[in-house]
Parts: structure tokens; sequence; C-alpha cells
């Protein structure tokens, strides 16, 4: 019986199969659609790094002492070109590059200064002809990009018709019109500005030099008196205990200034030199240096003092 039946069951088991067949490849072939439809991760680009820039500031027609002061706070580097030396009082009468040039900050980059000599003014000491800290070279910022030339064309001027004009309507004479009666007016007295206060100054203007220094600048007086510097200069020196590139820069920066003002005679110098002694003394316990600073002035101290009687 099991064998007369057997041949009307494989007509539908091979049905099932083939049936199965097909739905298992329709499933894996939806599968492939949906993961090649699926979309790759887009990936942000990284950020681009702008690269800090310096101004170089304008030295010209500067005593020396205060153009290297002014570079070292802007964080530049000099050396001295040509036969004038790094004397204090001698003039900047060139400098490369140009003032208002932007350059990229590489650390300290080089200015290079051309100086006059200033004949008034004994030089005595060594002359400074590089700065204490290393150069680092100069960048331009605002350099030029070479660019390809672009060709235009020229479109052919296109061809208009001017159209004949329309006859011009009759004119017609307007009734003449009964002006208003005018109103009063009545002219405000202006007000009267008030004049704007002076500023007040922010450091003391009445500085009498300690004594006379042939050939000397005279002491800025938008600038801190030496002793006020001195006394800044300690305070800053605590809240620094590194000695790093740029707290030393500064720290040599403070003492040149105090130094050379107080040699030029300026008000208050040798308080200032005392105060100074001190901070120097201070930074070789803190930073492991300043031996050759304390000295430096110790010997202005004397020659000040000395001068100053």
């Amino acid at each position: 019986m099991m064998l007369e039946r057997l041949p009307a069951f494989v007509p539908r088991v091979i049905l099932i199969a083939v049936v199965g067949l097909l739905a298992t490849g329709g499933l894996t072939y939806a599968a492939e659609q949906q993961l090649a439809a699926a979309p790759a991760p887009v990936v942000a680009p990284a950020p681009v790094q702008k690269r800090a820039t310096l101004i170089v500031p304008d030295l010209r027609r500067q005593a020396f002492v205060f153009a290297k002061g002014q570079l070292q706070d802007a964080g530049f580097s000099w050396r001295v070109v040509g036969g004038v030396r790094g004397f204090a009082a001698n003039v900047v009468v060139a400098q490369s590059p140009a003032a208002g040039v932007k350059v990229f900050d590489t650390g300290a980059p080089l200015i290079k200064l051309t100086l006059s000599r200033n004949r008034k003014y004994v030089q005595s000491g060594a002359p400074e002809d590089i700065s204490p800290y290393r150069a680092t070279p100069i960048q331009l910022a605002d350099a030029p990009v070479a660019t390809a030339p672009t060709t235009t064309t020229t479109p052919a001027p296109a061809t208009t018709t001017t159209p004949a004009p329309a006859p011009a309507p009759a004119a017609t004479t307007p009734a003449p019109a009964t002006p208003a009666p005018a109103a009063a007016t009545t002219t405000a007295a202006p007000e009267m500005a008030a004049a704007p206060a002076a500023p007040k100054a922010r450091y003391p203007q009445a500085r009498p030099a300690a004594f006379a220094a042939a050939g000397a600048p005279k002491e800025p007086l938008d600038e801190m008196p030496l002793v006020v510097r001195a006394n800044a200069l300690g305070k800053w020196l605590e809240t620094h205990p590194k000695p790093t590139d740029a707290n030393v820069r500064h720290w040599l920066y403070q003492n040149e200034w105090i130094v050379t003002g107080a040699k030029f005679g300026w008000w208050r110098g040798t308080d200032a030199l005392k105060v100074l002694v001190a901070v120097d003394r201070r930074a070789e316990a803190v930073w492991g240096i300043g031996s050759k600073s304390e000295a430096a002035a110790a010997r202005a101290l004397t020659e000040v003092g000395a001068r100053s009687q």
C-alpha cells in the first residue's frame, strides 16, 4: 500500500522544497539590498588650527634700551647689525622686518636693528648686540600666495532695437496754487558742551633727575617710575616660580630697564637699585639664576649713589 501511495507524495515534496528555496533566496537578496543601501559614515575633517601671529613694532628713532625692551615685551629677539654697537643710548635708525609686518610666532622671531651713535653719551661697559635668549627664524604671515592667471571671455554685445518714440501728450498749464502762510519758528539757543576733564596721570609727573647725564634720554613719564618697577618685579617673581623662557626674558628686560634708567639719572634710581639687588638675590634662591644680574645691579648702585650725592 505504501509503495502505491509513494508516487502521489513525490510531486508535493518537490514543490515544498522549491518554495523553500525561493523564499530563502528572496530573504538573502533583500538583506543584501539593505546592506548595500546603508550610507557610509561621514568622517568630519580635522579642524585647522590657526598659528599665533605677532606684529613687528615700530622701533625707529628710539633709544636702543627702549627698543630692545619693547621687543622683549612683544615676544621678539634682536640682533644689532652695522658698524654701531648696541649701547643703551644709541638710536635705532632702521629695522628689518619693517614696522607693521605680521609674522608667525616661532618662539622669539629675530628683528635686525641698525643703530646711530649718540655722541653726547659716553659709551661705557659692554654693548648688547644680541638678545640674551635664543632667536628663532622669521616667517612672514602675510606672504602673497601665487595664483594661476584667469582667462576671461568678453561676450559679444547684444543687438537691440530702439522703438519709435510715442507722441508727447498735450501740455496743460496747472492753476497757480495759493501758498499757505508759513508757521512761525523759534530758534533754540545751542547747548554748550561741557569740556572733557583732563585724564588723570597714571604715574607721578614730577620726577626730578637725580643727576645730569650728558646725552641721556629723558625719563618717559608714561612709564612707571624705577622704584615702582623694581617693587613690581619682586611681586611678579613670587607668582612665577619657574624660570621659563618667557619669564626669564621678562625678568632680564626689567633688570635692564632699571639699571640703565638709574645710570641715566632718572628719578629715585638709587632706591630702585637697592630693591632690585634684593629681587635678584631672591631670583637666585627661587630659580637658581640671577647672580650676574645681582652683581650688575650692585655695581650700578655704587656708581649711581656716588653721582647722586
